[in-house]
């Protein structure tokens, strides 16, 4: 079987950022075979970025070999156009919301690893899934490598369309390259974080006026303040240094 096609992209430094916007990426993901060998999708967003330019060669590797790779930061975005780099959005939040809006139906298979078993028994109720499978490996699941073996059985023995990867970066990442390296899955991996438990309403986005300015970190701060405060509040200095190692285009 051919090759995925590699789209134009472009980097920000250590990361690889592809020129598609929401619309392409769901036009991709639906034209894809799902019995095609399994491929991964990452969505890097600011944290990611940082993490990529202090992490050793491995992690950039596995980022490297994504079939997509796509902004998922309206901050970033907006200060890389200060560098005159243009970066087309994909927020995977967005790209949940629609893949379940649009793609997903009733009989569509799909496969959750990570998740808390009432977000996978709402997406059930929800959106009437007959044949979603479920796994939630145990806290430190990565570095044991029979935890890890057990999430690659799950997604081999269970063909499923899309492959919602949802245990955190990076080791949805690295779980992902550990699925594609086996050589034994199909379909699409999606490296979405807690992206579904906006598509469950568990969680709630930003405002539209909020997101249009580039604020929804604020609402998320606002929302879950403990577990994001640093992230937030102390690697802000980091990434506008870090950004002005970006050679101005």
């Amino acid at each position: 079987m051919p090759a995925d096609p590699a789209p134009a992209s472009q980097r920000l430094l250590s990361t690889r950022f592809d020129d598609l916007d929401l619309e392409a990426v769901l036009a991709l993901l639906q034209a894809r075979d799902p019995a095609a060998p399994f491929a991964y999708v990452v969505t890097p967003n600011a944290d990611h970025f940082l993490r990529l330019e202090r992490s050793g060669p491995a992690l950039k590797r596995i980022y490297d070999a994504a079939w997509l790779s796509v902004c998922d930061s309206r901050v970033l975005r907006a200060l890389a156009a200060r560098r005159g780099i243009r970066l087309k959005l994909a927020a995977g939040s967005d790209l949940a919301v629609q893949l379940f809006a649009r793609a997903i139906h009733p009989e569509t298979p799909v496969t959750l690893i990570g998740g808390t078993p009432a977000v996978a028994a709402d997406l059930r109720a929800r959106f009437g899934l007959r044949q979603l499978v479920h796994h939630n490996p145990p806290m430190g699941f990565i570095h044991d490598p029979a935890e890890v073996a057990r999430c690659v059985d799950v997604v081999a023995a269970h063909p499923a369309a899309y492959v919602f990867l949802c245990v955190g970066s990076p080791r949805q990442e690295e779980l992902a390259a550990a699925i594609a390296a086996s050589g034994r899955a199909t379909g699409i991996g999606l490296c979405l974080g807690a992206a579904l438990e906006f598509v469950t309403g568990e969680k709630r986005r930003a405002p539209a006026w909020m997101q249009r300015m580039n604020l929804e970190w604020l609402h998320r701060l606002g929302s879950e303040p403990r577990r994001l405060w640093r992230r937030y509040l102390l690697e802000a200095p980091r990434l506008l240094w870090t950004m002005r190692r970006v050679k101005r285009q």
